[in-house]
């Protein structure tokens, strides 16, 4: 005979919400200092996107958002936490700056989607999807940062991070897989 023990406990929904906001703000930041530069790219290979997208999944739409807009807030406000303890209005006006636009449409993309599905393909694909749109805008805002031309930045701004995404994006996937229902009684 089996005995499964389940252990209810209390939650308070508005404490675990602020929590999973800040530990994701936190994360992003730590992200920032895991950092490849690229000697032909102003913009490094930073762990940063893998937090996002599992923010994004953990948290949901609403507190996705919320935590990575405060990241970009509190890197605005003076805190160091950009790449290269980067921080300030100015940063948000140099080459990264739509790869950080580009956290905050991702997270709201993939909270809003990712509720939907629930086999593995569908997620990698929707954590891609967002990802992508993290790239895209980055590519973009390159682009006119550099006033150059398409190919350029996407040289620069895209293709280098694609065989890394791909694994960051399979390994957000795995993780939320076995943490999913757990976070949706949390958050």
């Amino acid at each position: 005979m089996e005995f499964t023990l389940r252990k209810d406990i209390i939650i308070n929904r508005s404490a675990s919400r602020v929590i999973g906001i800040t530990a994701f703000v936190i994360l992003t930041a730590l992200g920032a200092f895991v950092r490849i530069p690229l000697p032909f790219s102003p913009v490094p290979l930073t762990l940063q996107t893998f937090f996002v997208l599992l923010g994004a999944a953990v948290l949901g739409k609403k507190q996705g958002v919320a935590a990575q807009l405060a990241y970009v807030l509190l890197g605005a406000a003076g805190l160091p936490i950009f790449s290269q303890a980067g921080s300030g209005l100015l940063y948000l006006a140099g080459p990264t700056a739509g790869y950080l636009l580009g956290f905050i449409a991702a997270s709201f993309f993939i909270g809003q989607i990712l509720p939907r599905v629930s086999n593995k393909f569908s997620m990698f694909l929707i954590f891609l999807t967002g990802d992508f749109l993290i790239l895209g805008l980055g590519v973009f805002w390159l682009k006119l940062f550099l006033r150059c031309s398409f190919s350029q930045a996407l040289v620069m701004g895209l293709i280098p991070f694609v065989p890394g995404d791909l694994f960051k994006a399979a390994i957000a996937v795995a993780i939320y897989q076995k943490i999913q229902n757990r976070c949706r009684e949390i958050f």
